[in-house]
């Protein structure tokens, strides 16, 4: 477990939790009543089947606090906001994959309410957080990435590739004339993989080469996927850390260096 955490944390200044379920790694982040962040504990190998242990054993979710949960996987699906509607979230996502016959179903909204994402986790998974916490709120974790970029949408030119790489994972989202065309979740499990993604959305949304351009966020300070490597590939491309919505308490150090997208920005 890395720690990351303010001068003057204290446990019991927590006044609510926002926690990251990734496909191979946890983060656990402690905010006080101003919604600042006090504490970060990111567990960089963390197997979901083990979420009942961590909640005994983490001091940062010891206290029974309003917890906000971000689960980060394929299972998911986005459904105009028109067309939603909450009784059929099974069948949305049946599409997308089979279910466990007891699953807890939630949805998002997304760009004024134009888009709904509709997620769902595994009945046994819920019951161990309610086990400890009496509120409980469920977000697909794809959530903060899209609403930053609805947010960015207005200085996005006519064809946009934006990445968003977690571990072995990134999110592909694909903006005509500030639009969104495509989303969805892949394995990059090398360099190649990241570069096979995104050179067939490119050539599926029929985008030019030379206009498209490709942004890069969630790396973390080491990595082979650089700027000056990425150039070699695409005409026009950059790495950027989002603008910010999270505030931090003096102290913190080196958090950054972990690039998780949620550091910056998180949906709220």
């Amino acid at each position: 477990m890395k720690v990351f955490k303010s001068d003057k944390f204290d446990v019991e200044d927590t006044a609510s939790l926002s926690l990251f379920l990734y496909p191979e790694f946890l983060a656990v982040f402690a905010k006080d009543q101003n919604q600042a962040n006090t504490g970060i504990h990111f567990y960089p190998d963390f197997e979901w089947d083990k979420l009942d242990k961590l909640i005994i054993s983490d001091p940062l979710l010891k206290n029974d606090v309003p917890v906000r949960v971000y689960v980060h996987q394929p299972g998911f699906s986005l459904v105009p906001g028109v067309l939603f509607a909450p009784e059929n979230e099974r069948k949305y996502l049946e599409f997308v994959q089979d279910l466990p016959p007891q699953a807890h179903f939630f949805h998002t909204p997304l760009d004024s309410n134009n888009l709904q994402i509709v997620s769902f986790v595994d009945e046994k998974l819920k019951k161990s957080l309610q086990a400890r916490f009496s509120e409980i709120s469920f977000y697909h974790g794809a959530c903060s990435f899209l609403s930053y970029l609805f947010k960015e949408r207005f200085n996005l030119i006519g064809q946009e590739i934006l990445v968003n790489i977690f571990g072995r994972k990134m999110y592909l989202a694909a903006f005509t004339d500030q639009e969104l065309s495509a989303f969805n979740m892949f394995d990059i499990p090398s360099d190649e993989d990241f570069l096979k993604y995104i050179l067939i959305m490119i050539k599926q949304m029929k985008y030019s080469a030379k206009h498209v351009r490709v942004t890069i966020y969630g790396l973390p300070q080491k990595s082979s996927i650089t700027e000056d490597w990425a150039k070699e590939y695409f005409h026009h491309v950059r790495i950027l850390t989002p603008h910010a919505n999270q505030n931090y308490s003096h102290g913190f150090k080196r958090i950054k260096d972990l690039g998780l997208f949620e550091v910056s920005w998180q949906y709220l």
